[in-house]
């Protein structure tokens, strides 16, 4: 998993809006998520799965639901690396 594979799971508007929707810190199921969208199941679970992959979002089983919920850390290895383009740094925000 590198900035390649963050990148490509940022390029998605989809996929940008399921990361709105974890903002909050309030982990959803996939059945929850795909509410938000007129698209089907199996299109947000491939969604997820690239987000996954590129370690932009974690999941947890709880019984026989999974919980998505959002790995702020890769976001903040990317954010650093963009501010350090400009000469600052996160840290110091």
């Amino acid at each position: 998993m590198g900035f390649a594979d963050t990148f490509k799971a940022l390029s998605d508007p989809t996929r940008r809006e399921i990361l709105n929707l974890l903002r909050g810190g309030h982990p959803l199921t996939a059945g929850e998520i795909v509410k938000h969208f007129s698209m089907t199941g199996a299109s947000i679970s491939h969604h997820l799965s690239i987000l996954k992959n590129a370690g932009v979002i974690d999941d947890e089983k709880k019984g026989k639901y999974i919980y998505y919920y959002l790995n702020s850390s890769v976001l903040d290895d990317v954010l650093n690396w963009i501010l350090s383009l400009k000469g600052e740094s996160y840290n110091e925000k």
